[in-house]
């Protein structure tokens, strides 16, 4: 790994740092300079993420997998705050730079003018979520997690709204809550092991005495329920539809990543913790999670097709994904259906986050008289205010309706699966690994209840995404066509032409996922990338 590789790892946590700090300097009424700032964040962090992308690439790599470590002050693991970029923590880097950049875009189309400090708050959640793929221990962990659930309670309430303050106020206690359950778990996880450095829990979870191990398993429990509350996970999710149908949409584009945050912990750290080197607690866990995997899918139809309002629907899209993520990829335990399951994780964070953004479209068509930013005065309680410099962002797009209704079929093919969508080729992957079994034992039964489960979703998704498309585009129900402006078009569009790449080049794709699963069912290197200058005094007893 190059030197320059190694110093990149913490430009994508300052960055937005320092630039949502500036932006809280300039005063509100300069919003055209404060997006442009944001803009210009996003667009370098994405260009850092890509870069980091090159360098972790397993094309490139020569022997073991290139992992960059970056130690704050130059201490060694595990006493250093320890920054870890491998091919899975990168691929999120780059999966958020483009959410965030579409979100930023759609939201200048006026939504950033409804609240304060919008700028703000989005670079500090993108710290947040950087932070929280980057690092290496557990405590840091916490902080971030902490800075992005700070910015969202933010922006949740942005807009203002009788709906949207009553589901935040939600938000934020259940959030709450989940932090209290995450210092609880890593309380316990630290006083059986002495340490929070995760490449160094991997190596002394092994050796834990047996007298102790209850109370590890104990603490890891807790910190699984956290982990399954931030991803949304049954029973735990029944805040998420509500909250994020009340979000703005540029605010609920760039959520569709954050129960992502959740799945990518638990899978990091239930494979580097608790895979089949752990000893006595080797998949520990594991069955919990599928479970709670396989009821997050049902429920999340269940409410799909119960859902009467379109941003309804997408809010349990997302349980679906998240739900299908988590159940596929720790059923198997295999690197060839976790890859499969990363693929489908990006192609529907992509569709689901353009979806947010094209239901405030949809929606502004049904009242005639509705100000062009909101979704319906039924679901906020007021209007939101005039801004007289509206006529300057953008333009109004011609036939927006039919641009609408393609975009609605090509969120649906994607969420839904249809071929030949992205979402298509990501369930036939999983399809086919599943499936591949072992010559020696054959299909599980887990790996057909699986198989069920996700052509049961895929039907079920289609059938409620045709009854809202019905609903919302050829009911018969007077409706003028909305207004729609270039910087809210162009941000879907964009979203929907990554899943149109993934559909064009799954091979390109594929064979990533397949470096980022085969890292993460195989820990060693991220072990002995972070603990090498210690390895030594670790081998010959000088650590416990």
């Amino acid at each position: 790994m190059t030197n320059w590789a190694d110093h990149l790892i913490i430009l994508p946590i300052l960055l937005p740092l320092f630039v949502g700090a500036a932006l809280l300097l300039v005063d509100e009424r300069h919003q055209q300079i404060k997006a442009f700032a944001n803009l210009g964040s996003i667009v370098v962090m994405g260009g850092i993420a890509l870069l980091l992308m090159r360098a972790v690439d397993p094309s490139t790599a020569t022997g073991s997998a290139p992992i960059a470590v970056y130690r704050l002050g130059d201490w060694p693991a595990p006493f250093a705050i320890v920054l870890v970029a491998d091919r899975l923590s990168v691929l999120m880097l780059v999966l958020t730079s483009i959410l965030a950049f579409a979100s930023a875009v759609f939201a200048t189309a006026r939504w950033q003018r409804v609240g304060a400090h919008f700028h703000s708050l989005f670079q500090f959640l993108l710290m947040g979520l950087n932070g929280a793929f980057l690092t290496g221990d557990l405590f840091n962990l916490f902080v971030f997690f902490e800075l992005l659930l700070a910015a969202s309670y933010g922006l949740v309430l942005h807009g203002s709204g009788q709906a949207r303050v009553r589901a935040g106020l939600h938000y934020i206690a259940v959030n709450l809550t989940a932090s209290v359950l995450f210092l609880i778990g890593v309380s316990l996880i630290y006083a059986v092991t002495g340490t929070l450095n995760m490449a160094d829990l991997a190596v002394r979870i092994p050796q834990v005495p047996a007298q102790d191990r209850a109370l590890l398993e104990a603490g890891a429990a807790v910190l699984g329920v956290a982990f399954l509350v931030k991803a949304g996970m049954w029973p735990l999710c029944f805040w998420l539809p509500t909250t994020y149908a009340a979000a703005a949409a540029p605010v609920a584009a760039i959520f569709a990543i954050m129960s992502k945050v959740g799945i990518y912990i638990l899978l990091r750290l239930s494979l580097l913790f608790f895979g089949a080197g752990s000893g006595a607690s080797a998949l520990f866990g594991s069955d919990w999670l599928v479970a709670a995997g396989i009821a997050t899918i049902l429920f999340g139809l269940i409410g799909a097709l119960a859902s009467q309002e379109i941003s309804r629907l997408a809010g349990y899209a997302v349980l679906v994904s998240s739900g299908t993520v988590l159940a596929v990829a720790a059923a198997a335990g295999q690197p060839a259906v976790t890859a499969a399951a990363l693929f489908y994780l990006v192609s529907s964070t992509l569709a689901i986050a353009a979806f947010f953004m094209l239901i405030e479209l949809l929606e502004r068509g049904r009242d005639p008289g509705a100000d062009m930013l909101a979704v319906t005065r039924e679901a906020y309680g007021e209007d939101l205010p005039d801004d007289p410099d509206a006529e300057e962002v953008g333009m109004v797009i011609p036939a927006s309706m039919a641009i609408l209704g393609w975009c609605f079929v090509g969120c649906a093919a994607v969420i839904a699966g249809l071929p030949p969508a992205s979402g298509f080729i990501a369930k036939f992957a999983m399809l086919s690994a599943l499936l591949g079994g072992d010559a020696a034992t054959g299909i599980s039964p887990l790996s057909w209840t699986l198989l069920a489960l996700l052509m049961l979703s895929g039907l079920t998704m289609l059938i409620a995404m045709t009854r809202a498309g019905i609903r919302t585009l050829w009911s018969p129900t007077e409706r003028a066509d909305p207004r729609v402006r270039l910087a809210e078009i162009v941000p879907i569009a964009l979203l929907l032409l990554g899943c149109v790449a993934m559909t064009v080049q799954p091979q390109t794709a594929m064979s990533y996922m397949q470096g980022a699963a085969g890292s993460l069912h195989a820990p060693a290197a991220y072990t002995d990338s972070v603990l090498a200058p210690v390895q030594t005094r670790v081998r010959t007893g000088g650590g416990s």
